[in-house]
């Protein structure tokens, strides 16, 4: 007698790897990385608080030094993905111990330049460890916690970025005025030290393939492809704002030139705020989290153009913005960790790629618009931009299966 075959069971949920260190050990890493984020962004936009000591010091004009910023952003936007392939299959912790270390070495070797020519070199190689240094941080740092709070450690890696031109540019101006512009960069390049000696002794030595975070829970192209259309969006027309607001609250809304540094600290507090209450809801909500984000900066750059000539709306409205766009960075690298249809790490990549073709389209698009027609115009352009941004972001949810709510 023949026995009926039974159907086979189907395979449980493959499960995700248990998180390689403990968490009081991965907190002090998360710590020290953040403090990296935050060196980095730091260091790239410190000769614009330094324009005026650095030009006499290096007898060059004041926009060759600021092409020292240009030219630090072209190098991470060009090398971010090469260089992503290249280190894709050495252990994080040796990546990111490099990106540090080469960071430290680079930043005092620009503190003793004594040419513009020595200055650049460095600061462009720091601008190719931090392009690195970008790509492996995420997909590095989130693996070493549970998955169901990774959204979280995005988040809190996400204060560095938001706190450098709240507190570091500030603070290294503020150093360079009572010594040198040359201490600000040595100070940066000792902490950078720092960084490189905490990630040596506490971060595991596991190859990329091997870690929690290596690859997406949920890998979709399609949701992948969606998501870069809006990042390139949203960064659009973020920054075709970011780059002119002291322009648009000076002649549009009255204030002083004197009264900047305290709006942009304004706006840099509420960025501040905003990615520590998205931390607290994105890994629960990851498509809304989104989508609020994109609907509130969409409403805070209507209410900027709507009501730029009336100094506390508009006021408001700057600080509405701030509070919006920090939720926008760590919302979409939570969304890539989740759906990247390749590992993580080359999702990164692209994904940071991304960011820096928006930023530099949002930098031209404000300047077109400023050139043509008026400084007025950018809100409502850039309201345009992101809101298309949202469209897209909604289309993906639209067009593609439901992302499980549970991760």
């Amino acid at each position: 007698m023949t026995e009926t075959p039974q159907p086979a069971t189907p395979a449980p949920p493959r499960p995700f790897p248990a998180p390689p260190v403990d968490e009081r050990r991965a907190t002090i890493i998360l710590v020290a990385m953040a403090l990296s984020t935050f060196l980095f962004v730091t260091v790239e936009s410190l000769p614009s608080g330094l324009l005026t000591l650095m030009a006499p010091d290096l007898d060059r004009s004041t926009s060759q030094i600021g092409l020292l910023v240009t030219g630090y952003a072209l190098v991470v936007l060009t090398t971010t993905i090469p260089l992503a392939h290249w280190a894709r299959a050495v252990p994080r912790r040796w990546v990111l111990s490099a990106c540090a270390g080469l960071a430290a070495v680079s930043t005092l070797w620009a503190a003793l330049a004594s040419t513009y020519e020595q200055l650049l070199t460095a600061r462009l190689v720091t601008a190719a460890a931090q392009a690195l240094f970008w790509v492996a941080v995420v997909p590095a740092t989130t693996g070493l916690f549970r998955p169901l709070v990774r959204g979280k450690v995005m988040a809190r890696l996400a204060i560095g970025n938001s706190l450098a031109p709240v507190l570091g540019v500030p603070a290294g101006t503020w150093l360079g005025e009572h010594t040198s512009w040359r201490w600000t960069f040595a100070a940066v390049a000792a902490l950078s030290l720092v960084v490189t000696l905490v990630v040596l002794v506490l971060f595991p030595t596991i190859r990329p393939s091997e870690g929690g975070a290596n690859r997406a829970p949920h890998p979709s192209a399609r949701r992948f492809g969606f998501q870069m259309v809006t990042t390139g969006l949203v960064l659009t027309g973020a920054f075709g704002v970011i780059t002119f607001v002291t322009q648009y609250f000076i002649e549009v809304t009255g204030f002083a030139q004197a009264d900047m540094p305290r709006l942009l600290l304004l706006q840099g507090a509420a960025g501040v705020l905003g990615t520590i209450v998205v931390g607290r809801f994105i890994d629960r909500r990851p498509v809304a989290v989104l989508l609020v984000a994109l609907a509130l900066l969409t409403a805070a750059l209507v209410a900027l153009w709507a009501f730029g000539e009336r100094p506390v709306a508009a006021v408001a409205a700057l600080a509405a913005f701030g509070f919006a766009f920090s939720a926008v960075p760590p919302a979409l690298s939570h969304r890539v960790m989740l759906v990247a249809p390749r590992s993580t790490n080359m999702g990164v990549a692209v994904s940071s790629s991304m960011f820096n073709v928006g930023i530099a389209a949002g930098s031209g698009l404000g300047a077109v618009l400023v050139a043509v027609v008026d400084v007025r115009v950018v809100p409502l352009a850039s309201a345009a931009v992101v809101l298309l941004a949202l469209v897209v972001a909604l289309a993906e949810e639209r067009f593609s299966p439901p992302l499980p709510r549970e991760h």
